[in-house]
């Protein structure tokens, strides 16, 4: 049986590579809180902050600590709307890009 690569890996790769798809999942991890899927948002802005501007670049630039920021975006973790605001802000500011929210019927 071949071997195949972790997904994650996978993800990341891409992540580092193609702006393109950096932007889609910056707007599929806000989407996901927005829709109220908040564990896969979290999760999916986690895998992006890995990929792209790193936890330690990130606390730096918002003022928190690392870990803080890991465990935010965490499983268990359960950010308060403020910094989980500030975080989006950030990267939004990071990949030169400015998400609009939209009403839909």
């Amino acid at each position: 049986m071949p071997l195949t690569r972790d997904f994650r890996t996978t993800i990341r790769d891409r992540l580092e590579r193609d702006p393109g798809f950096r932007e889609a999942v910056l707007e599929e991890g806000v989407q996901c809180l927005l829709a109220g899927e908040v564990d896969v948002g979290k999760s999916v802005l986690r895998d992006y902050v890995n990929a792209t501007i790193g936890f330690q670049e990130l606390g730096g630039l918002i003022a928190k600590s690392p870990k803080s920021l890991m465990r935010m975006l965490g499983p268990n973790g359960n950010p308060q709307a403020r910094n989980l605001f500030e975080i989006i802000r950030c990267l939004q500011r990071h990949e030169g890009l400015h998400l609009k929210v939209r009403a839909v019927r």
